[in-house]
């Protein structure tokens, strides 16, 4: 079992659940266009400030979701990060905004520009390794709301 149904009530009343469901799909819009705009600077060599931007808001989406992130993850086990039972996902998590927050790195340390894009296509892909997990975690998640509600409501329909 995923959740405890103290947990999935948690989850229910959390504000943060919301939130989350609406800042991750616009999250992965932001890395589908980034993504297309960094490669087709690093094939073209054209458009590095139209790239450069959708990095900036690709990385403002990702501490966005972290921070609304450790508030849900309060909510729901009483830690804000690294609760036992969210390890995994708050591990790449971890892993991806520390890729991402290199592109502020490189340019400090002054990385060509190319240099830099390459740093973001890797972090791109940390981005995805973790966009997987809490997709997985979230349909396992789903499939054990609905086996509860068809459990209650078979209860139910005994009971009458």
């Amino acid at each position: 079992m995923m959740y405890t149904p103290d947990q999935l009530a948690r989850r229910e009343r959390s504000k943060w659940t919301r939130v989350q469901i609406i800042l991750a799909p616009i999250q992965f819009v932001a890395f589908l266009i980034s993504f297309g705009l960094v490669i087709h600077y690093l094939i073209t060599g054209q458009g590095y400030l139209a790239a450069t931007i959708s990095i900036w808001v690709k990385i403002s989406l990702i501490w966005a979701l972290t921070i609304t992130g450790m508030l849900w993850e309060y909510d729901m086990y009483d830690h804000y990060f690294m609760a036992k039972e969210f390890f995994w996902e708050d591990l790449g998590n971890l892993i991806a905004i520390l890729t991402h927050n290199a592109y502020f790195l490189a340019k400090w340390v002054g990385a060509d520009e190319r240099t830099v894009m390459w740093v973001m296509v890797f972090a791109y892909v940390t981005y995805l390794f973790n966009a997987t997990q809490f997709i997985v975690r979230g349909v396992r998640s789903a499939r054990q709301r609905r086996a509860l509600q068809q459990g209650a409501s078979a209860q139910s329909v005994v009971r009458s």
